[in-house]
């Protein structure tokens, strides 16, 4: 899934719905933050008792590894590990930056110890979507976080009513959310003329209940329910 170049908006509510039960120097510009105004105050995630114990090197570091740089979290989206023929090895990394939604690129000596970002994941619902906000509920408390439609972007088409949903938080703050990687999906329309044509192979733009397009095979015809990787868009198979 493409990074997303954004930076988190989010209200927190009590209120249910009717119908629903190493040191570096980086540097960057940050983007303005213009955070919903907040109706209530209800107690954030809780934490365990127990510290958290972190023991991470540049060597544990892959696509999606949490990283904290000059007292921000950072999301790794590629890396590679280089061993050149002279000198130290290295890992060269691109991250974004889950605050401001800026994307850097960081080297770290191979087996240097970098500070993993403190990030607490919570299953979240997606209920409803309220004018230009994606509401997510706590299904024990029944308490709301809204998302603004820029800080969904291109994952709303993936983005179904009653999907369970990962909200992540940092330092108390909503800063990011994960679809489930594998999303089931209706086929509303296909291509008449392709329609249950699986003679030749090939495939077909078919759209789904959330109006998305997805490129499917031939004998893929309307009312279908077909599994799709969030990440990529990609048709994975019937469901």
């Amino acid at each position: 899934m493409a990074g997303i170049a954004a930076s988190l908006n989010f209200n927190i509510s009590s209120s249910t719905h009717p119908c629903l039960p190493s040191s570096s120097s980086l540097s960057f510009s940050a983007k303005p933050h213009h955070f919903l105004p907040i109706r209530t105050s209800p107690k954030m995630p809780s934490r365990s008792r127990y510290p958290r114990i972190f023991a991470f090197t540049s060597n544990d570091i892959k696509v999606g590894s949490n990283v904290e740089v000059d007292g921000a979290p950072w999301r790794v989206i590629e890396f590679l590990h280089v061993k050149p023929g002279k000198g130290a090895a290295f890992v060269r990394t691109k991250m974004r930056n889950y605050v401001t939604g800026n994307t850097v690129e960081k080297t770290f000596r191979a087996g240097s110890t970098i500070n993993e970002a403190d990030i607490l994941k919570e299953t979240k619902q997606y209920t409803y979507k309220d004018g230009d906000q994606f509401v997510f509920m706590d299904l024990s408390s029944y308490e709301e976080i809204r998302l603004n439609d820029k800080d969904v972007g291109d994952r709303k088409k993936w983005l179904k009513e009653g999907m369970d949903c990962t909200v992540l938080f940092w330092n108390g703050k909503v800063i990011d959310f994960d679809l489930p990687i594998t999303v089931k999906l209706s086929v509303v329309s296909v291509d008449p003329g392709l329609k249950g044509d699986t003679a030749q192979g090939g495939s077909k733009p078919a759209t789904v209940d959330t109006g998305a397009v997805v490129n499917v095979p031939l004998f893929v015809n309307t009312g279908d329910e077909i599994l799709v990787d969030s990440r990529t868009g990609q048709y994975m198979s019937r469901a």
